[in-house]
């Protein structure tokens, strides 16, 4: 009887300490408090567990009686195997169709991840052994996410469920990415060279999502290296997942290529190899994420420079393997252009006042009054090249100054608290003169077999005339050529030359000449006005025309070929004013009275003249004409009373500053009489605010409106006039004329 009361005393303390609990987590719930979490699932490799709540009502609760959580997230050995391999296996002492089979896993089912389907080795078939897997089991090969009572949870990489931690390339969960390096490249195998394999690229221990494709009839194979030194070899037969140094490796062997996937991390450094066959070659590409496996760390401060009195000590950078904690040679660490090395410090050391008894500073006396070591430079040697980029060098070293001012070298260690200045740096960077033609001239012969003539200059990175260029790469400037007009004269005559241009271009020189070689609106002289009294019109030709070069005649283009506005063809005119009598104009009709009375006649202003300059600041003056308020129509300025015309009037115009501009230096004098010469002339883009003004600067020619005034043009582009040439004496007088076309430089 006591036994039963105790034991309803006890069941009755743990409801109310059941009810306690819950009602201090939640009490407007009808659930009871959270169980204790059970066992894990798995004991390495991240397994899933569970806690309960019953319902303390008669009704239904809302939400879940069940809750999970990830536990035993530590890497299982490498020896352990994969946990849906295992399940897979357990079944092999079971009989399927009469037979017992090795099975092997099926992963990463897009229909049911959570299902146990495995393939029998040997025959291939595919069979689910059950419906859902152990809790705990990765959903997909390549992802945290777990199957937790036959459904795929989501687990971010930091093993907690419902997370969406992701891991970077490098898998460090929520990096970004610095810790290592996309490295890509390609390879294409030679046959020619007699061997039969060879190394295709080596990928280092830890490598994470590599990726190989080969194209070709050649076939890939794999060794590992640990770092021990150990070796092992795979040959890939056949598509399929092999394992090689804890590493799982993806193949896939087609009928035209290869392709080689490791998800990573690699367990050693892998050789990646190639065995040749017969046939075309192949070629590899390959990409992978390598650990960035050697860092720079910062050293303790070197002993100080002196053992009294003042002086300083240094902190230097040493290159380590992370991998083994070993200090390696500097060139590890500049082999990433990720690793920056730290600048050494520097800080003062010893600073107590030497004793009597020391006598002197016993290492070396550096303190505020003798000066720290430092870099010094040699002279920059000569350039490597005169054009088109050299290199020049020069040496720097450390040295440090004694109390005397004498200079020695030193160790550079002692320098490094500031950057070594360069040894290197690039000279002539501008471009070499190249030789530029320019277009051929006409033959100089109306028909049969003549010659044509070219300029070739030789232009700098300036765009100036210069020397410099190599002259065994001259273009030619004279070849033959072929009027298709057969010439109606005797053999023995010589080529009918062109029209004497010479003549024709001295009669042209004698008349104002306004034609260029650019297409320009050119106009032609007014006509008389329309009428002989009053107001009329007048017109003129306005032609688009243009100078041709070699042959200085002017020829007329289209409107449309000319650039700007056309000037205009049509002005107004006034000659004087009409008496009662009939004007005489081109349309012969009456003119009207003018009425008298200079209540109909007054000054008015009407425009102004043209701004004096187009920038800068210029002036323009009002224009006052005699109008007629009947008609108006401008008068005669006699008709008006000239004490009632009003004063000048000035206004400010064109007030903006003046943009850079095209500065063109004179002419030089033609460097050829005749047969095509040249002159040339200095280009400068200058800029002077204003139009008066002493300020005035050179800018760079970017600065300046394109296109750029030509520094050169061709001049006297005619043949040269026949002349005598006179050979040596001989027994017998020949004196031979010769038409001479002198070479143009």
């Amino acid at each position: 009887m006591e036994l039963g009361v105790c034991k309803l005393l006890v069941t009755a303390l743990l409801i109310l300490s059941s009810r306690t609990a819950r009602s201090e987590e939640d009490r407007d719930t009808l659930w009871d408090a959270w169980g204790s979490w059970s066992e894990c699932s798995r004991t390495c490799g991240g397994g899933a567990s569970y806690s309960l709540r019953r319902c303390l009502s008669s009704r239904t609760c809302e939400g879940q009686n069940i809750k999970y959580r990830t536990c035993s997230n530590v890497d299982c050995p490498p020896d352990a195997g994969d946990f849906r391999a295992q399940q897979c296996s357990a079944h092999a002492d079971v009989r399927y169709q009469g037979q017992f089979h090795d099975w092997l896993p099926v992963n990463n089912d897009p229909e049911n991840p959570c299902s146990l389907k495995c393939k029998a080795k040997g025959s291939g078939v595919v069979v689910e052994l059950a419906p859902k897997v152990l809790d705990g089991t990765r959903c997909y090969t390549e992802s945290f996410d777990m199957c937790i009572s036959g459904i795929c949870q989501i687990v971010g990489c930091d093993h907690e469920l419902g997370s969406t931690a992701k891991e970077d390339n490098c898998g460090i969960c929520n990096g970004d990415g610095s810790s290592c390096r996309l490295v890509r490249g390609h390879y294409k195998s030679q046959h020619t060279s007699g061997k039969t394999e060879d190394t295709v690229v080596i990928i280092p221990y830890q490598s994470r999502h590599v990726r190989l494709v080969l194209k070709g009839p050649d076939h890939l194979y794999v060794e590992g290296k640990t770092l021990l030194g150990d070796k092992t070899e795979l040959m890939l037969d056949q598509s399929g997942q092999y394992y090689l140094e804890n590493t799982t490796l993806d193949f896939q062997k087609l009928s035209d290529k290869e392709i080689l996937r490791m998800a990573g991390p690699l367990g050693a450094d892998f050789t990646i190899k190639i065995q040749f066959t017969s046939g075309a070659d192949s070629v590899i590409q390959y990409i992978y994420y390598q650990p960035i496996i050697h860092r720079w760390r910062e050293t303790d401060f070197f002993p100080c420079s002196v053992t009294c009195g003042g002086g300083y000590q240094l902190t230097s950078a040493e290159c380590y393997d992370l991998r083994t904690g070993r200090v390696v040679v500097d060139q590890y660490c500049h082999y990433y252009p990720e690793n920056v090395k730290p600048k050494p410090k520097l800080q003062e050391c010893n600073m107590e006042p030497c004793l009597d008894s020391d006598g002197y500073k016993e290492i070396m006396p550096y303190d505020l009054y003798h000066p720290l070591p430092r870099w010094e430079s040699s002279p920059w040697t000569a350039c490597s090249t005169s054009c088109g980029g050299g290199i020049q060098s020069r040496s720097v070293t450390c040295v440090e100054e004694d109390m005397q001012g004498n200079i020695t070298p030193t160790e550079e260690w002692k320098c490094l608290y500031s950057p070594k200045t360069a040894i290197l740096q690039p000279c002539n960077t501008f471009s070499c003169p190249t030789w530029v033609a320019q277009e051929w001239s006409p033959c100089t012969v109306t028909c049969g077999q003549g010659l044509r003539y070219r300029v070739v200059l030789c232009i700098d990175h300036r765009g100036i005339h210069a020397g410099g260029c190599n002259p065994t790469t001259k273009p030619h400037i004279k070849e033959e050529c072929l009027v298709a007009v057969p010439c109606y004269k005797s053999i023995d005559t010589l080529p009918i030359e062109a029209k004497p241009v010479w003549q024709k271009q001295a009669i042209e020189l004698e008349e104002e000449v306004t034609v260029t070689e650019e297409p320009t609106f050119i106009p032609g002289p007014w006509q008389a006005c329309s009428r002989t009294c009053g107001a009329g019109t007048q017109r003129r030709m306005v032609k688009c025309q243009v100078l041709l070069s070699f042959s200085q005649t002017v020829a007329d283009l289209p409107d449309d070929a000319c650039e700007g506005e056309k000037p205009i063809l049509v002005q107004p005119c006034y000659r004087k004013p009409c008496s009662q009598g009939l004007g005489h104009g081109d349309q012969n009709r009456e003119e009207e009275e003018l009425p008298q009375g200079g209540d109909l006649l007054d000054w008015e202003y009407e425009g102004f003249t043209e701004c004096s300059e187009s920038c800068g600041g210029g002036v323009q003056e009002a224009v006052i004409i005699c109008l007629n308020k009947q008609t108006r129509e401008a008068a005669d300025q006699s008709l008006c009373v000239s004490s009632r015309r009003p004063p000048p009037f000035l206004q400010d115009c064109n007030t903006h500053l003046c943009p850079p501009r095209w500065e063109t230096g004179e002419w030089s004098s033609c460097s050829a009489t005749c047969g095509v010469g040249l002159m040339t002339r200095t280009i400068t883009c200058t800029h002077q605010p204003y139009p008066n003004s002493n300020y005035s600067a050179v800018l760079k020619d970017e600065m300046c409106q394109k296109p750029k005034p030509g520094p050169f043009q061709a001049c006297n582009r005619f043949d040269c006039p026949p002349t005598w040439d006179t050979h040596d004496w001989g027994q017998n007088l020949s004196i031979i004329v010769s038409a001479v076309l002198p070479d143009l430089w």
